[in-house]
Parts: C-alpha cells; sequence; structure tokens
C-alpha cells in the first residue's frame, strides 16, 4: 500500500511526486542511487579508479605515454594491477572472498560540503553494497574528531588533511599513526569577510582584523597565513587567527566578532545567503586544485581490518566517483542538506556545488570546479603541508618530509614494484611528487627547506 494511514512509522502526508518515497530527499537518493547501479557508471566509475591510480604512478603525462607505447596496453594493465600497495581496487571491487572482519563502523564528520562522497555514501547505499553497517556520526568539532579517532570510539574518519600528519608527530595529542586514504575534496574553501569591510578588499589593509579558521592543523590556517604574509602581515603579530568550529562562524561573522573567516563551504556561502558576508576569494584562486580535507583511519585499524578497510575504500571511491560528475552536483546537494546531515538550505549547498554563485558584492559568478573531489593523496601535497608546519614553528629542527608524507599518504611506490617485475621503469623524477604553484611561487617538493627559507615572514 502506498499511502498506509494505519503506518505509525510512515508519514501520511507524502512529499514525493512519485508516491514511492517517504520524502523528496528519499526520492532523490533513489534516483542517484539507480544511477550508481547502472551499466554506465559502473564503466564509468570502474575506469574513474583505474584513471586516478594510474595518475598516481604516473603524474606527468609523457611518461605515462612513453610507457604505455613501450609495453603496450595490456603488459601495462597487468603490471600496474600486480604492483598496487592494496591491489588492483578493479580486482577489489569484484573479489568477495576476504571476510570483513570488523561490519559495524562508525565514521566521524563535520557537516561541511568537504565531506560529500563519506557522507553521501551513506544514504546512498555505498557503504552497505560493501557489507558494512556504516553509522556516520556528526561531530561538534576537529579537536573532538581527533580524540575520538585516537580513542578509537571512530573507526574512521573525516580528517583535516594536515591532521594525520599533525597527529602522527604527536601535535597537540598522543603521536598515533594515521593514514590518508583519499583526499575528500580540493579547493571548497574562501575567504569571507563582513560585509563592513566591502572597502578593504587589499589584505595589506587588514592589520588588526580577527579571522577565524576551524583547526589550527588546517590547510585553512596555513592558507590565510601564506596570503597575509605575501601582503606583507605577520599572521601572529598583525591579525588575529582564532579556532572557530565550522558551524560557529556565521554567528560569529554576525556577532561582530571576527572580521572574516578562511572557512569551508557552505558556511562562506552561508554568510553571503545571511548577508553578513561576501566572498573575498576562493582558495583555489591561491593554489587550485589544494587539499582541503581527508578521508582516513589509523595506521593499527588499516593493518588489523585490511579487508574492511579496503571495502571502505572502494565505497567512498566510488562516491567520489559520482560527486566529480557535474550532472550530479544539484541531486547531491538534495541529499546531503537534510538535518542528518549538513542540515543546511539546499539553495546554499548546490551554489557551492555547482559553482554557480552569489558573491554578495552583487556577482553571480560561475566557477564550475569551485570545489571539487578528486581523491589523489599526493605525497608532495604532504610535503607542502609540512613544510607549512616548519615556517610557521609547529614542527623544530629537521624534519624528513619524504618520510612523513609516505607513512602517511598512502601512494604507490611504482619504480620499486616496476623494477621487481623486470619492466622498463619509466625516468619519472617527479614519482608522486608533481609541483605545483601556490600564490604563482613553484613549490618542488625535494627542496622543502629552500622553501621554508624563502620566505621574509616564517618563525622557523
Amino acid at each position: 500500500m502506498t499511502h498506509d494511514p494505519y503506518d505509525a512509522d510512515r508519514p501520511l502526508l507524502m512529499r514525493c511526486a512519485c508516491g514511492q518515497h517517504a520524502s523528496a530527499a528519499d526520492h532523490v537518493a533513489a534516483e542517484l542511487r539507480a544511477r550508481s547501479e547502472s551499466a554506465d557508471f559502473e564503466a564509468e566509475s570502474a575506469s574513474f579508479v583505474e584513471a586516478t591510480l594510474v595518475k598516481a604512478l604516473f603524474p606527468q603525462d609523457a611518461l605515462r605515454r612513453r610507457f604505455l607505447r613501450a609495453v603496450g596496453r595490456n603488459t601495462a594493465m597487468a603490471a600496474i594491477g600486480s604492483m598496487l600497495p592494496l591491489a588492483s581496487l578493479q580486482a577489489m571491487a569484484q573479489d568477495t572472498k576476504g571476510a570483513l572482519e570488523k561490519k559495524d563502523l562508525k565514521i566521524g564528520f563535520i557537516p561541511i560540503t568537504c565531506a560529500t562522497p563519506l557522507i553521501m555514501a551513506h544514504p546512498l547505499g555505498f557503504y552497505a553494497k560493501q557489507g558494512l553497517n556504516v553509522e556516520v556520526v556528526k561531530t561538534a568539532g576537529w579537536a573532538l574528531i581527533r580524540d575520538k579517532m585516537i580513542n578509537k570510539e571512530y573507526d574512521a574518519t573525516h580528517f583535516l588533511s594536515p591532521m594525520p600528519l599533525a597527529i602522527s608527530l604527536g601535535l597537540g595529542a598522543p603521536a598515533t599513526a594515521m593514514n590518508v586514504a583519499t583526499i575528500q575534496n580540493t579547493n571548497g574553501q574562501a575567504i569571507t569577510l563582513s560585509v563592513k569591510h566591502k572597502d578593504k578588499r587589499d589584505p595589506a589593509t587588514w592589520k588588526g582584523f580577527k579571522f577565524a579558521v576551524p583547526f589550527e592543523y588546517s590547510m585553512h590556517n596555513f592558507l590565510l597565513r601564506y596570503y597575509v604574509a605575501e601582503a606583507g602581515l605577520d599572521p601572529d603579530r598583525d591579525i588575529q587567527i582564532r579556532v572557530v568550529p565550522p558551524p560557529e562562524m556565521v554567528a560569529n561573522l554576525r556577532a561582530g566578532n571576527i572580521d572574516g573567516f578562511l572557512g569551508p563551504d557552505p558556511f562562506n556561502q552561508r554568510a553571503v545567503f545571511e548577508e553578513v558576508g561576501f566572498i573575498h576569494l576562493l582558495t583555489k584562486e591561491l593554489w587550485d586544485d589544494h587539499p582541503c580535507c581527508a578521508f582516513g583511519t589509523s595506521t593499527a585499524f588499516t593493518q588489523q581490518n585490511p579487508n574492511t578497510f579496503i571495502a571502505l575504500y572502494r565505497a567512498v571511491l566510488t562516491a567520489a566517483a559520482m560527486a566529480r560528475q557535474a550532472k550530479n552536483r544539484e541531486l547531491i546537494a538534495k541529499v546531503i542538506a537534510p538535518q542528518a546531515y549538513l542540515n543546511q538550505p539546499e539553495t546554499v549547498i548546490a551554489q557551492v556545488l555547482t559553482g554557480k554563485f552569489a558573491d554578495g558584492l552583487g556577482n553571480v559568478k560561475v566557477v564550475p570546479d569551485r570545489a571539487d573531489f578528486d581523491p589523489m593523496p599526493w605525497q608532495s601535497m604532504a610535503v607542502w603541508i609540512l613544510s607549512q608546519m616548519k615556517r610557521w614553528g609547529y614542527v623544530k629542527g629537521d624534519v624528513n618530509y619524504k618520510q612523513i608524507a609516505e607513512k602517511v599518504f598512502l601512494l604507490t611506490d611504482a619504480k620499486k614494484q616496476m623494477k621487481a617485475l623486470d619492466l622498463a621503469v619509466p625516468d619519472d623524477k617527479a614519482g608522486g611528487y608533481p609541483k605545483f604553484k601556490v600564490m604563482g611561487k613553484e613549490f618542488d617538493p625535494a627542496k622543502a627547506d629552500a622553501y621554508v627559507n624563502s620566505f621574509a615572514i616564517k618563525r622557523a
């Protein structure tokens, strides 16, 4: 019976147009779930995962082409499939023989759009499809996320990308080995200022301003410090940087407790929606495709529950593949908007995910990659984060950047495995460490200390 007036667990007034679902959100989730189960998406998802891994092995396109021409497609596929540290994800996706060590899991998340893949995997049934019974737990702040991971109250979590590095190094908490399995999102942040500062677009005029960031060990903190230092301000002396949980940022802006924040979405857009702030710039304008948040767990959990970890990995990668498709973004906004997840107006989330948004200055901008969901945990990203930890005095003395990056950010040592298989090893000087530019300045991960020393404003 579609409408049962005597079923206590079902609403009598259906809000779903087709009449088959308890709410509009359930209808949308069913539509996305159907898309994820289509043959087209299965093929697209498979190629997405494989392309992501090949990209990790060959950061430079020219090297990938030379390798493929040298050994041929079939040999390359066989070689790559045999050398990945978790085995080929394509093979894993079809291998149901490995018994799950643990099926009932708790995964923490902060209610921000950065966590989109991890969140949407729940209502869309991606965890259940892997045989997992996952509870995604909305959490008040990043310090609580850290503590619950250290205390093993959470099995895995939504991390800020620098957090697993900091926790592994014992910064701010007992040293506990953590791993980044995937980057949850790239870009997806902005600097938002109070509407009273519309005439102060030059950061050199921000002396005395109070800013909020979500956590000390965050891309938000490090990018804000980088930006104001480039304008000649010392972030420790000329401005104040406070830690404020993301859901409280807009209220603090409205109350005048802060002049602005470098925060995650949807709160930048929510400040515009509430007419209390404007978007000064998107952080992709500082470093395009920079990491923001990550999905990860403790090294101990990975070692003790390898099959469970792989199942989690598959579920989150599947969600990332769906989230990367522009055609799904508006529907995803409907799925993650409800109270159990982000608890935000759907229109605010849609503006973030589609990249068509009001900036609070009277403009409507179109930036399709305002937020993206590329899952590759490049180790050069980890080295840049560590370089900023050293620059601002969070870590002292010598830093073994490469060793730490490779322990925490899970990426393949392709050359070593190819050599073991007697295959021609590509002359790849990047090897998982691609260079990139931050505010026009190139970062070479092989010269991290020189990079730190090149800045006029620093603590190191």
